[in-house]
């Protein structure tokens, strides 16, 4: 049965888009249909992560206003056979996009589609709220262990609660092992139960997930921490009960019980 999730943050730079992106191609290499459709007006960016910037040739905003079919928007991504881009555009508001034009967008995409990942605007602002009327089948919010990131998330949430949707599912991005082991990170968990939201994946602090940026390509291509989590994530959005690694708690080597990774002290500079 094919699925329209709309993938949304409470705040920017929590890596929304990037993991929209990978977990699109987690999906598609799993041997899904999908399509990422980027919703971002004005700063598009899921072109770039997938490698299709000198592709783009119409956007969302052409097919809403009937300036080009769906089918002349959608790109193909060549190194990810099953992966399809519709892009955002690069210079509307998004004042431009009408719920209800986009509501059939969606409807047209699901006949061929097993998967429709919709990249929301950062923030709980017009573009999200336009978005969440276009009814979703499902909800995913991101959010990093910090206080402000979780407490704009559960705001976003509140907002998805007072319009009836499903209730959302949670991401958390960027978890230090040895922070949350030390109890200076909230574990992923412990965020979920708090938020009162199902989690749906947890994903480690990675530096491959930089880099992989620099070099506009996808994490997943490369053997790293960050794309085992996305995998788990794709996994288990396709039903499969996946457990949990649960950053923080798992059982420590007798080595690295003898010799712990210790974390660099935080001096305060105060000045007198």
């Amino acid at each position: 049965m094919s699925q329209s999730v709309l993938i949304a943050s409470g705040k920017g730079g929590v890596g929304k888009s990037t993991l929209t992106a990978n977990l699109g191609a987690a999906l598609a290499r799993r041997g899904a249909s999908v399509v990422i459709v980027d919703a971002d007006m004005g700063l598009r960016s899921q072109d770039t992560f997938l490698g299709l910037e000198n592709a783009v040739v119409f956007d969302l905003i052409d097919v809403v206003n009937k300036d080009c079919t769906l089918d002349q928007a959608l790109i193909e991504c060549p190194s990810v056979p099953g992966l399809r881009l519709l892009p955002a555009s690069q210079f509307a508001r998004m004042r431009a996009l009408d719920s209800d034009r986009f509501r059939k967008i969606l409807k047209i995409l699901k006949i061929t589609t097993d998967y429709i990942l919709i990249d929301s605007p950062a923030g709980i602002e017009k573009g999200f709220r336009t978005l969440l009327n276009a009814g979703a089948d499902q909800i995913v919010l991101i959010t990093t262990p910090d206080d402000l990131c979780i407490r704009d998330v559960e705001h976003a949430a509140s907002i998805v609660e007072n319009k009836s949707l499903p209730r959302p599912r949670l991401i958390v991005n960027r978890l230090d092992n040895e922070l949350i082991r030390q109890h200076e990170m909230p574990s992923a968990r412990s965020i979920a139960d708090n938020l009162d939201l199902s989690l749906l994946g947890e994903i480690p602090e990675d530096p491959v997930v930089y880099r992989s940026i620099l070099r506009h390509s996808l994490f997943i291509n490369y053997d790293c921490k960050a794309r085992g989590a996305v995998l788990r994530i794709a996994g288990r959005m396709t039903g499969e009960m996946i457990p949990f690694p649960e950053i923080g708690t798992e059982k420590v080597s007798l080595i690295r019980r003898l010799f712990p990774k210790t974390v660099k002290e935080v001096t305060s500079l105060d000045r007198h």
